[in-house]
């Protein structure tokens, strides 16, 4: 789907509620509280660790997909910042194709689009 439909997609969101998010993050706040970080990390390790002994089902998928659309939230906001730091460590390309190919499913873009805003954004 093209961007300008991507606005006005199949949800009814415009791009306008889409924004809002984003803009909200880029708030000055101040730095996470130690018991947000804290917790983040236990999160992460635990995750790994149910990997680690084959345990896919760690999180729902419905806990999965809270927790990645916060995490891109987030990493959106900071970049948008200034922040230059990449978003993911220690992961395969396997990794990262499958998660990008999700995310743009998600977003309803195709690879052109991605190319496209690239160009246009430098990055």
């Amino acid at each position: 789907m093209s961007s300008r439909n991507a606005a006005t997609g199949k949800n009814g969101a415009d791009a306008k509620s889409r924004a809002a998010p984003a803009a909200r993050a880029e708030q000055p706040s101040s730095a996470a509280p130690e018991s947000s970080i804290t917790a983040a990390e236990k999160l992460a390790a635990d995750i790994q660790r149910a990997l680690a002994a084959g345990n896919l089902d760690v999180l729902t998928p419905q806990a999965l997909q809270t927790l990645m659309t916060a995490a891109c939230r987030l990493y959106s906001a900071q970049s948008e910042a200034g922040s230059q730091m990449l978003p993911v460590a220690e992961v395969t390309p396997t990794d990262i194709m499958i998660t990008a190919s999700g995310l743009m499913r998600a977003g309803n873009l195709a690879v052109f689009e991605l190319g496209m805003w690239q160009s246009w954004t430098g990055r």
